[in-house]
């Protein structure tokens, strides 16, 4: 499975990784059951199902506040990638 995984082109030319390097690999440990190596290979997965999970669901089942809840998941999803992004910078540099 992993030989059809996009390539992290900014690793790649820059030697850095970038804010969504591992997410591909977390999702494949996601579907074969390894919950914990994929959080510990990239944390912003479970948002980032649970916000797909929420607008696919959202497609066809309209909420009150529906909107708020995207923006708040979008919100959690994005400072999770930016946090584990930004402890990846630290730990490497140090």
């Amino acid at each position: 499975m992993e030989e059809f995984l996009l390539p992290c082109l900014n690793k790649h030319f820059f030697g850095l990784e970038c804010y969504g390097c591992g997410g591909q690999r977390a999702m494949i440990l996601l579907l074969e059951g390894e919950f914990i190596g994929a959080f510990k290979l990239f944390p912003a997965i479970y948002p980032l199902v649970i916000l797909l999970i929420f607008v696919l669901i959202n497609i066809f089942i309209k909420f009150k506040f529906d909107f708020s809840i995207k923006i708040g998941l979008i919100i959690l999803t994005a400072g999770t990638i930016l946090l584990n992004y930004l402890i990846k910078m630290f730990y490497l540099f140090n």
